[in-house]
């Protein structure tokens, strides 16, 4: 319980300084991109008290907010891992093994694509290219390129970032 009280106090935190950066945009037109941003980068995601409080400053609807936050897919509906790996599944990756890769994963987690392992460690994510073609393979996670993979590494990788 105490746990669920700090990340609550934590969450709210958050939101004060959602509600200090809106200041700053209050009733300019043209600046819902760079607003959503700025709150994603304070808050980790995009929640629906957030979206309630950019419309609201900005004076666009609810549903302009969520259709811009849906279009783009820089954006989080959800609360995203510490660490994001991504699993290129691109024509060369793929065919060099890239899904059994991503079935090791997935199994390793216990995490299916698109979602985020409950401590907020991991989430994981599917992609068509890394442009790292010679080395498919690959897998990144975060800034970190791994290549020519097989299921066996997977295990070793995910302890670097434990």
């Amino acid at each position: 319980m105490q746990f669920a009280v700090k990340k609550d106090l934590e969450f709210q935190e958050k939101l004060q300084k959602v509600d200090e950066m809106l200041k700053k945009y209050k009733g300019q037109k043209g600046v819902l991109l760079q607003v959503l941003q700025e709150a994603q980068r304070i808050v980790g995601y995009l929640p629906l008290e957030v979206q309630i409080r950019v419309a609201e400053a900005l004076d666009v609807t609810l549903s302009e907010v969520y259709s811009t936050i849906t279009f783009y897919s820089f954006f989080n509906l959800k609360p995203r891992g510490k660490y994001q790996i991504r699993v290129c599944l691109g024509t060369a990756c793929y065919v060099k093994g890239a899904d059994k890769v991503l079935n090791r994963i997935e199994q390793e987690l216990k995490i299916k694509v698109g979602e985020t392992t409950e401590d907020l460690k991991f989430s994981l994510e599917a992609c068509r290219c890394v442009g790292a073609c010679g080395l498919a393979p690959v897998v990144m996670i975060n800034d970190d390129v791994y290549g020519r993979l097989t299921p066996d590494r997977v295990p070793e990788i995910l302890k670097n970032y434990e």
